[in-house]
């Protein structure tokens, strides 16, 4: 089928380095092309389906993956395209949008703490706790000296689910302006779809650059050997599946998962 290059590595934030999305290409492709990547994804989905299926029967840890990128990204897409390889009864998909009443009334991670995979789960966070940084931040919500502090308890929190046994991977799929234009205008355009367009997508695209200087912060101060940020070139939505599946792949199965051992039956058991 072909190899690829390493994209675990070559798409990583590299801890204690300055990410800087200007500087990154979203439309990369690595020198593959769409005919070449259907085979190698579909090993990888393949893979995913065989990994998820002895990290539920192991049921010792969990994983945890984010999925953030401004409007028109892709993370319904990446849900749908890439994560339909695990059973739904061991994967918990959450979509984070404005805060109830009730979450404002706690902490800032109260309501994301809630949603963490259990032992033996895949969880999906569709934005996740970093919208208290990214919009909280483009918007005003709160002073700067209140979301500034939160980088570190955010980085504090991934590292507690960490040392309780959840793998975190973060994945930031990055598209340019005129590709998110092209997104909009295809919504908006399709009957079927357009009930995923408003007005205000339109004003949030007004403050692009606020967005991108607010992601190249949280990518710099959050990637961490515990939990590492991927930036994913996502302008191709199928080179954008062979990463994250490719990534997501590698990522479990360096844990090994194995099924538990077999129990200790008769050898001449019959059911009727």
């Amino acid at each position: 089928m072909g190899r690829h290059p390493d994209l675990r590595h070559l798409l990583l934030v590299k801890p204690g380095s300055q990410a800087r999305l200007t500087k990154f290409d979203p439309g990369a492709t690595f020198g593959l092309d769409k005919a070449a990547a259907a085979p190698l994804t579909q090993r990888h989905l393949e893979r995913l389906s065989d990994l998820q299926d002895r990290f539920w029967a192991e049921s010792k840890r969990s994983v945890l993956v984010v999925l953030q990128g401004i409007d028109a990204a892709g993370k319904d897409g990446t849900i749908q395209k890439v994560m339909e390889a695990f059973n739904p009864q061991g994967c918990v998909v959450s979509a984070f949008k404005v805060p109830t009443e009730e979450e404002l009334d706690h902490d800032f991670l109260w309501r994301i703490h809630k949603r963490t995979p259990r032992k033996g789960e895949i969880g999906i966070f569709n934005r996740s706790h970093y919208e208290d940084v990214l919009v909280v931040r483009v918007h005003d919500i709160v002073p700067k000296r209140v979301w500034s502090k939160r980088y570190a308890q955010i980085n504090e929190f991934e590292r507690t689910l960490a040392e309780s046994g959840t793998t975190i991977v973060k994945f930031f799929l990055a598209i340019d302006r005129d590709e998110q234009r092209e997104r909009f205008q295809a919504r908006y355009d399709d009957p079927t779809r357009r009930w995923k367009f408003s007005m205000g997508d339109l004003e949030e695209r007004k403050r692009w650059d606020d967005y991108q200087r607010a992601f190249d912060e949280a990518l710099s101060k959050t990637s961490t050997p515990w939990a590492p940020w991927y930036v994913i070139p996502a302008n191709h939505k199928w080179f954008r599946n062979l990463a994250v599946s490719s990534i997501l792949a590698d990522t479990i199965a360096a844990l090994r998962p194995a099924y538990p051992p077999e129990p200790d039956l008769p050898t001449d058991l019959v059911i009727d």
